[in-house]
């Protein structure tokens, strides 16, 4: 990769370019959010990323200074394990900037948020047909046998 990645928490002055990025990626699972979501959740990001306890943290990525992706993840309490552990929500990186580093950058920066917390595990779910993401999951990841059903 020829491009610098920079990761940083999200910033309040973020939030126009977090929604675009944001919209892509719910666009790509085909999904949407109503405008309340959209300022609850960023809201709730700018909380946990001042340490509010229980709340979403959110990353961005920036390439030459242009925010090219992110990444919203959450600690919380496991019955297995004293600590917490680290749940990975939403990971999106701009198409063309697929297959240089972005995603990998985002992943790797909620590992170190994770370890830094003395987080033992970060996990995170994808669909089945997301193969790029997937290869990229696969290198740094492991995938489970689990199945995931919902209400």
């Amino acid at each position: 990769m020829t491009d610098t990645v920079d990761i940083r928490p999200l910033q309040a002055g973020d939030e126009a370019e977090w929604r675009r990025l944001w919209t892509a990626y719910l666009e790509f699972y085909e999904s949407s959010v109503g405008e309340e979501v959209y300022a609850s959740t960023f809201a709730r990001m700018l909380a946990g990323n001042a340490g509010a306890p229980n709340e979403f943290r959110g990353l961005i990525a920036l390439c030459d200074g242009k925010p090219v992706g992110l990444v919203h993840y959450l600690f919380h309490r496991h019955g297995w394990k004293i600590e917490n552990v680290c749940y990975l929500q939403d990971l999106y990186a701009d198409p063309q900037m697929r297959g240089k580093g972005v995603g990998r950058a985002l992943v790797e920066a909620v590992y170190a948020a994770a370890d830094a917390e003395g987080c033992p595990a970060v996990y995170w779910l994808t669909q089945d047909f997301n193969e790029t993401a997937r290869r990229l999951y696969d290198r740094i990841g492991k995938l489970t046998p689990f199945v995931k059903y919902t209400r």
